[in-house]
């Protein structure tokens, strides 16, 4: 029995770093060509497409010199102030977020870096258990040893979720404006940043209660926002 279950246990560990390594290369191919969709991309495509077999995602690759300067700013000042410093994980964000969920009694803030993010979009699923937080970890240090800081910020612009099945920078500027990532006032991507966490939902709700103090929030603290 003892035998089986150490059998068992081995190759658990052995399809554990197999994956792992799988994602290392991944990750080490990504720096210098660009990922043709994310994990994340693919699970929404595949709800979509229940409902509408023909359907297809909005998402374009455009590269880092290509995308204002203003949504670069408007989202490191929204989502990770310190993402040039870090090496991966901001642990004074974690512990505001963790203090600030316990008095709350819920999850109200998630103190994830713009790594962890990328980390977890790329590769993995929307759900939420323990399993996935630390593979989400554990791909972030990955990413961070393998890809400098514009690139990893690169990747992230072209492949984060911005609305209903729209994904990337260029996508949501047109989605939402009618004009290219380049062309992006400092309002406009002040509100692209604030509809980071939940874009499906401003998708349909464009004119949400908050939307727009957040919008005002981060056009202030974009000033201060250091860029790779």
């Amino acid at each position: 029995m003892t035998r089986w279950i150490l059998k068992i246990l081995a190759a658990l560990v052995a399809a554990f770093v197999l994956y792992n390594l799988w994602i290392f290369g991944h990750i080490l191919y990504w720096r210098s060509h660009n990922p043709d969709a994310s994990s994340f991309m693919n699970e929404q495509l595949a709800k979509l497409q229940q409902d509408d077999p023909e359907a297809e995602l909005s998402h374009k690759w455009v590269p880092y010199e290509r995308i204002s300067p203003n949504l670069k700013r408007a989202l490191i000042a929204a989502e990770d102030a310190k993402f040039v410093d870090h090496e991966g994980f901001d642990w004074d964000g974690i512990e505001a977020a963790f203090e600030k969920n316990l008095k709350k009694g819920r999850i109200v803030a998630g103190g994830s870096t713009i790594s962890q993010q990328l980390a977890k979009n790329l590769f993995l699923s929307s759900g939420k258990t323990p399993w996935r937080k630390l593979e989400e970890a554990l791909i972030t240090v990955m990413l961070e040893k393998a890809m400098d800081k514009r690139r990893i910020f690169e990747i992230y612009l072209n492949v984060i979720e911005w609305g209903n099945g729209v994904f990337g920078a260029e996508a949501a500027s047109r989605h939402y404006f009618h004009a290219s990532a380049s062309k992006l006032s400092a309002g406009q991507a002040a509100k692209l940043a604030a509809m980071v966490p939940n874009p499906r939902y401003y998708d349909d709700h464009r004119n949400a209660p908050g939307l727009a103090k957040k919008t005002r929030i981060i056009q202030r603290r974009m000033a201060y926002a250091d860029l790779p």
